[in-house]
């Protein structure tokens, strides 16, 4: 039986690629035969996950980029058009939980300035509006593509202290839909995945370092562990792949029963 998951003669672009749960997703593309354009908005991170597809004989390039910015952006697909041809899979990773001064993630928004509203509205709305008119045209023009935009639970049910990021995340999950519904007929399918307590390097320092409180996190889940990349990544690669060609406009948790959806 052939891998329904393959990904040969693929250009599959991952933004915040370079930790964490974009640098499992990239990762995994490569493994998989596409060939990965690995952004970031750290030039040094992008390179060197891109050095490590390389190095493990797999196909990447390392492109620096703003998501927020948005004729960046387009200088980016138009680099990685260049590059390794027209982008068939996006997969809007970047993402932040906005600027926080005083280092507090969790304190309710109205305790924060607009800029950190706006840090995190950009980055996890705009970011996202950003990508997907940058690559649309060539996917439109080529009748194939695949939209994959990693969102947050606390957009699908809403999280105390994170109201803004709530509210962005709910935003691309709406603004996915409505791009479902615009693109179907040009075989493009785009879809969100909802994750939540995830283990990657800014998790792991900022909510993690205390097992005590770690634990009690825990009890909120059905399964008693934080999420892996690997865990995210999976289905994104089912999202990606021609095995979900009939999939649109969809959010699915992946979250270890933090919530539950029909």
């Amino acid at each position: 039986m052939n891998n329904i998951l393959d990904m040969d003669g693929k250009v599959a672009l991952v933004t915040g690629a370079g930790q964490g749960v974009g640098e499992q997703i990239a990762r995994d593309f490569a493994a998989l035969g596409a060939t990965v354009i690995v952004n970031d908005y750290f030039a040094e991170r992008a390179k060197a996950v891109a050095g490590a597809i390389t190095q493990g004989g797999g196909r990447a390039f390392a492109v620096q980029a703003d998501v927020t910015d948005a004729k960046g952006v387009q200088d980016m697909f138009a680099g990685a058009r260049r590059e390794a041809g027209p982008v068939d899979i996006l997969v809007n990773n970047a993402g932040n939980y906005g600027a926080a001064p005083s280092g507090d993630i969790r304190k309710p928004f109205w305790e924060h300035t607009r800029d950190a509203w706006n840090s995190t509205i950009e980055v996890n709305l705009y970011g996202v509006i950003h990508c997907a008119s940058a690559c649309i045209p060539d996917m439109i023009e080529r009748k194939r593509g695949r939209i994959i935009t990693i969102i947050s639970d606390a957009g699908r049910v809403g999280e105390p202290g994170m109201e803004v990021y709530s509210g962005a995340k709910a935003g691309a999950a709406g603004f996915t839909r409505a791009v479902a519904r615009s693109l179907g007929r040009h075989q493009i399918t785009a879809n969100c995945v909802a994750i939540s307590a995830t283990a990657t390097p800014f998790s792991e320092k900022a909510l993690y370092a205390d097992p005590e409180r770690l634990k009690k996190m825990m009890e909120r889940y059905v399964i008693r562990r934080p999420g892996q990349p690997s865990d995210v990544s999976n289905l994104v690669m089912f999202l990606a792949s021609d095995a979900s060609s009939w999939i649109t406009g969809q959010t699915y948790p992946v979250n270890g029963g933090f919530s539950f959806s029909m």
